[in-house]
Parts: structure tokens; sequence; C-alpha cells
């Protein structure tokens, strides 16, 4: 952890001071494929785990760089929880749901359901339920399974979908929205 003498903050600190100054301007759903080209300066994902009673609310993209720590707390908390197994998750994903929470305007974080999933973790999944593919983008950490009180399934479906980036599944019986950076593709009620 690097901390500044002169102000006694941390970069993580002086980071998030910057971003409250410049998040207000929250993109608009016809700006949504421009954020994800890098149209934004900077980019914020905000989470918790109803699982592990973790939270994390970070800046992990400024100015057109990823910043490699924020990444690697992302990867720890998007881990496989039953398995506490860890990937580099497709910073594609991460980007699909930051962009999608700022078009839905809203300050509650994500309840993060699911993130990597081991091998082991799908089959047993796939076990209980025939939802869960076979060949799972969990599994690649190219997939997220999101919930918000604040919106509907399918308030955060069209959101995800205006960012033209992967799949977007509507789970509106469990309440959830899978999102994720494969082809795009949309499914579910």
């Amino acid at each position: 952890m690097t901390i500044d003498s002169s102000t006694g903050m941390t970069r993580r600190a002086l980071l998030g001071a910057f971003a409250a100054t410049t998040l207000t301007a929250a993109p608009t759903f016809a700006k949504a494929a421009g954020f994800l080209r890098g149209g934004g300066d900077i980019r914020r994902i905000r989470m918790y785990s109803g699982r592990t009673g973790e939270r994390i609310d970070m800046i992990y993209w400024v100015e057109g760089k990823y910043i490699k720590e924020s990444v690697k707390e992302i990867n720890h908390f998007m881990r496989d929880w039953r398995t506490d197994g860890v990937t580099s998750m497709d910073l594609r994903t991460i980007d699909i749901m930051s962009a999608a929470h700022n078009l839905l305007d809203v300050n509650e974080p994500y309840m993060l359901l699911s993130g990597y999933r081991s091998p082991q973790t799908n089959a047993m999944l796939r076990s209980r339920s025939r939802a869960v593919a076979k060949n799972s983008l969990h599994m690649k950490g190219q997939a997220a399974d999101l919930r918000l009180s604040a919106r509907s399934v399918g308030q955060i479906a069209r959101a995800a979908q205006a960012c033209k980036g992967g799949g977007v599944g509507k789970y509106s019986r469990s309440n959830f929205v899978h999102m994720d950076c494969g082809v795009v593709r949309t499914w579910g009620r």
C-alpha cells in the first residue's frame, strides 16, 4: 500500500476522492456502447455477497488503464465461495456490470450471487438444475449473476442489453440477471 507523505492518503483513498467528484454524470442508454469502448474517465464496481458477507466498492479503471490491485481484489471477491477457487475474471464482464449499474442510476451495490465457478461447483449445480449450462461461462470467469432490490429483473436486463457486450439472461422467478461477455444474446423472462 502506497501512502502519499504530503497528504497521508493511500492511492485507493485518492482515487476514491477523485471518483466521488466525477461519478455524477452517469452514461445514458444511448452512450452505453461508447462507455465500454473507453468513453468514461473512471469505472467503478460496487457489490456485496450474501454468502460471505463481503463488500466491495472500488474504482478499477482510470483514464484508460485498469488498476492492477483493484482487479486482483475483484477477482478474489468474485471467487467460487464453495471451493475458495479464484480465477482472473474477464474484465469485459466487469465493464458490462459497471456500465449497466451506471445506467440504472442507483447507489445500491449489486448482490453477487455467482461469479467464478469451479468445474466441481458447476457440475454440482448442474446436477440440481437444468438451467445450469455444462460449459458455463462462469467457469471461464466470464459471467456473473446479479440482483438489485431497487430495480426489477427487467430493468437490470435492459440496462445490460444496452451495453451490447455479451449475453443477458433474465431469471425472474429467482430474481436475478445473468451478464456475460460472450456472444451477444438474450434469454429468459
